[in-house]
C-alpha cells in the first residue's frame, strides 16, 4: 500500500492516477474526500499532516508533500511514518540548494534532515518551477488579454506536474532509487513574458505582458484572496534573488529516471486550455 499525501493537489492527484493506471494499490490522503474526484480504485482517506498517523496502516511507502513554510510538524510527521513504512519519497524543493536561507529553503532543508535521520529509505525531488504556477493568472487571463506582474524578464524551468509525478512513481514502486536527490527541470528556461504568449498560442488568443514594479506586484497579490498573504514577500523575494542570478541550469533527469523527455511548457499549456 503506498500512502499519497495531499492527493487532490497538482502533484499529488498525478501520482494517484498514475499508480492506479500501473496496478498499484494506494491510499489517497485529503481534507475533505467528498469531492476528491480520485480513481475509484484509490482508497481515498480524510486526514492532515497533524493527523497522518491514522492513515498509515498497512502502508510500505509514502508520497509526502510538504505544503507549509516551517518544519513545525516535521518531527510528527517523519515519526508517524516511520512506525508504519519503510520508503519515504519527499516532494522537497530546489530552494534547499539555490535559496537556502529562504522560508521555504530552511523548512525543507530541516525536513530532509529529519527524513535522512529517520531509518526510512528516501528519495528527494528537488523541482524546478511548477508550471502550475501560471494558474495563477487565470483570473487575468479570463477576464481580458493582458497579464500584469513583476520581474517579467525571470527565466524559469517550467516543470509539468505529470512528469514530477512520474519520477515520484518510479521511485516509489521500483529499485534503485534509495538516497537519490533528482532535480527535476522542464526542457526549457522561458521568462514570465514568454510563458504568457505560449499560453496565449494554446489559447488562440494574442495575450501580452504588462510589467509592474515590485511594490505594484506585491499589492496586487494582497489584493488576490485566491494567494496566501504570508507568501507574497516570500514569493517577490525570490523572484528578485532569481532574476539577480544565472539562468537555471536544465537537467535531463526526468528522462533518466522514467525513459521520457521533460514536457514542455506548451505541452502543459495545451493540457491546461481549459483552465483559463
Amino acid at each position: 500500500m503506498i500512502l499519497v499525501t495531499g492527493a487532490t493537489g497538482n502533484v499529488g492527484r498525478q501520482v494517484v492516477h498514475q499508480l492506479v493506471e500501473a496496478g498499484h494499490p494506494v491510499r489517497a490522503m485529503t481534507r475533505d474526500p467528498s469531492w476528491a474526484a480520485l480513481p475509484a480504485a484509490a482508497e481515498v482517506v480524510k486526514g492532515d499532516h497533524g493527523t497522518i498517523d491514522r492513515c498509515l496502516d498497512g502502508v510500505e511507502s509514502v508520497f509526502l508533500i510538504w505544503p507549509f513554510h516551517t518544519a513545525d510538524l516535521a518531527a510528527g510527521v517523519v515519526g508517524a511514518i516511520r512506525r508504519h513504512a519503510r520508503r519515504i519519497v519527499l516532494l522537497s524543493s530546489g530552494a534547499v540548494r539555490d535559496q537556502p536561507d529562504s522560508a521555504v529553503g530552511l523548512s525543507h532543508n530541516e525536513l530532509e534532515q529529519r527524513v535522512e535521520q529517520s531509518g526510512l529509505a528516501w528519495t528527494m525531488l528537488w523541482p524546478s518551477t511548477f508550471a502550475a504556477n501560471a494558474l495563477w493568472w487565470r483570473g487575468q487571463i479570463r477576464s481580458g488579454d493582458v497579464v500584469r506582474g513583476a520581474f517579467g524578464a525571470l527565466k524559469m524551468a517550467m516543470l509539468h506536474e505529470r512528469d514530477i509525478a512520474a519520477v515520484a512513481v518510479r521511485a516509489l514502486t521500483s529499485e534503485g532509487h534509495d538516497g537519490a536527490r533528482y532535480v527535476l527541470t522542464g526542457p526549457e528556461a522561458l521568462s514570465q513574458v514568454e510563458q504568457v504568449r505560449i499560453i496565449g498560442d494554446a489559447l488562440g488568443r494574442p495575450l501580452r505582458w504588462q510589467e509592474l514594479s515590485r511594490e505594484e506586484e506585491r499589492q496586487r497579490l494582497l489584493a488576490d484572496d485566491d494567494f496566501p498573504d504570508s507568501f507574497v514577500d516570500a514569493l517577490l523575494d525570490g523572484y528578485a534573488q532569481m532574476l539577480d542570478g544565472p539562468p537555471p541550469a536544465l537537467t535531463s533527469t526526468v528522462e533518466e529516471v522514467t525513459g521520457r523527455p521533460a514536457r514542455s511548457f506548451a505541452e502543459w499549456a495545451k493540457d491546461h486550455a481549459g483552465d483559463f
